[in-house]
């Protein structure tokens, strides 16, 4: 029996503002974009050419709320693989994106960093092909 993962959803404060961090900034792609009834938008993005894709979920309709604006960022558990992380980091930094630093080697020997989308929800970003 075949499996892959469809998506992974996160919460947001704001599905527009959401929707253009991870498209206007990150490149990523809009993959699906519709209402499921009088409340519930169902809004995906996902990186070009993936098949996995991050729901921008609503609080109210996950009955949960995002990381507040003054909050520490909240960890998705998410990671992402770029094949350059400097290039990336020094890239998508000059766009605007909050980082918790520069790229640093793990301690498994990968170089990796976090970032935070508007809503404060943090991702791990790691290169591929180290360690």
């Amino acid at each position: 029996m075949g499996m892959a993962l469809h998506s992974t959803t996160i919460v947001v404060r704001d599905q527009d503002e959401a929707l253009r961090f991870f498209v206007e900034l990150l490149g990523w792609e809009k993959d699906e974009d519709a209402m499921m009834g009088p409340v519930m938008r169902f809004l995906t993005v996902k990186p070009v050419g993936a098949e996995t894709a991050i729901v921008l979920g609503q609080p109210e309709v996950y009955d949960r709320q995002p990381p507040g604006p003054d909050a520490s960022e909240g960890s998705s558990g998410i990671s992402i693989l770029t094949d350059d992380i400097d290039a990336t980091y020094e890239e998508l930094l000059a766009k605007g994106v909050t980082f918790t630093g520069p790229p640093q080697t793990m301690p498994w020997g990968d170089r990796a960093t976090w970032f935070s989308d508007p809503s404060n929800n943090s991702f791990f970003i790691v290169e591929v092909g180290q360690g």
